[in-house]
């Protein structure tokens, strides 16, 4: 302290950049509650009666309401140079929470806690054993996603795509989530009354935990640098997709989810398909190279 009694311009710095710090982890811990609030509304729903449907519908939207928390902390962190081995952990375990305990419960509650009352028990006993495997599966999947990522170095997917741009391998947890969140929330909650809705379910969560444990590129969208963008032109883009949101969020968020999944597929796909016509045209190549050789050597005795 100076003279005065006020701070020095050093601790006031010091001051600023603690709270520089604590700044990310705030979105972090925003999005812990999110996925705390989304569990604590599925187990509600259990009990809730005519009000299941209303409690699975906000869990879902508190789910994606968490993806742009997680999203902006890491950015945040970065921009202002906060990055840290706490915050990281911290991150993982949020994601572990919310983008996979929470969903996971979802799905199961979702989609076969309420068979029993829409089906004969006789069938809806089996669909709701696999089911509830497939959840746990889908959170195996994930967590074992957060920890391959924490200690893989500029990890590569089986199928790279283009070098300027930036890949995540393997389908990233929050847009597995917010698969699973943005399904419940196009049916307005209304829990799956039908055995073969069940099962196409079921195909649904195992996929997505599928495509979490691959190594097939998904884009990163890391490349976007938001700095760059006018602050009129960032303001009036984030207005159109919040109202865009706000107005049709049950089809929109849906449909971006499975685009966004359907990507990764389609991506892996079109590899295998021009590695395949590689392949082909080098073994003609080779087969055209072995067929003039001996014509080669017979010109050459004669």
């Amino acid at each position: 302290m100076n003279r005065n009694g006020g701070q020095t311009p050093r601790a006031r710095q010091t001051r600023r950049r603690r709270g520089m710090f604590v700044l990310p982890s705030l979105f972090t811990a925003a999005g812990i509650g999110a996925g705390f609030f989304a569990i604590l509304q599925t187990m509600d729903a259990m009990q809730a009666g005519a009000d299941a449907a209303q409690r699975l519908d906000w869990a879902a939207l508190a789910i994606c309401l968490a993806i742009p928390f997680d999203a902006l902390d890491g950015r945040i962190a970065r921009m202002t140079n906060t990055a840290s081995d706490f915050g990281r952990e911290l991150d993982s375990l949020a994601d572990a929470i919310t983008f996979g305990v929470a969903p996971a419960l979802l799905a199961l509650v979702w989609g076969f806690h309420f068979l029993p009352d829409a089906v004969g028990q006789g069938l809806a006993h089996p669909i709701t054993q696999v089911g509830a495997f497939v959840c746990f599966l889908y959170l195996l999947c994930g967590v074992s996603r957060l920890a391959r990522f924490n200690i893989s170095h500029d990890p590569q997917p089986q199928n790279p795509g283009r070098m300027d741009r930036k890949y995540f391998v393997g389908m990233p947890i929050p847009a597995a989530a917010g698969l699973v969140a943005s399904s419940v929330h196009c049916f307005y909650g209304i829990p799956i009354p039908y055995w073969w809705l069940a099962i196409l379910w079921i195909g649904l969560v195992g996929m997505a935990g599928f495509l979490m444990v691959s190594r097939w590129r998904f884009w990163s969208g890391k490349e976007i640098n938001l700095a760059r963008t006018q602050p009129f032109q960032l303001l009036m883009l984030m207005a159109i997709g919040i109202f865009i949101l706000i107005r049709f969020s049950r089809g929109v968020l849906f449909l971006m989810a499975l685009v966004y999944m359907f990507s990764g597929i389609w991506a892996r796909a079109a590899y295998s398909w021009s590695r395949r016509r590689r392949q082909r045209a080098q073994m003609g190549s080779a087969e055209r190279d072995g067929a003039a050789m001996p014509a080669e050597s017979e010109s050459a005795a004669e």
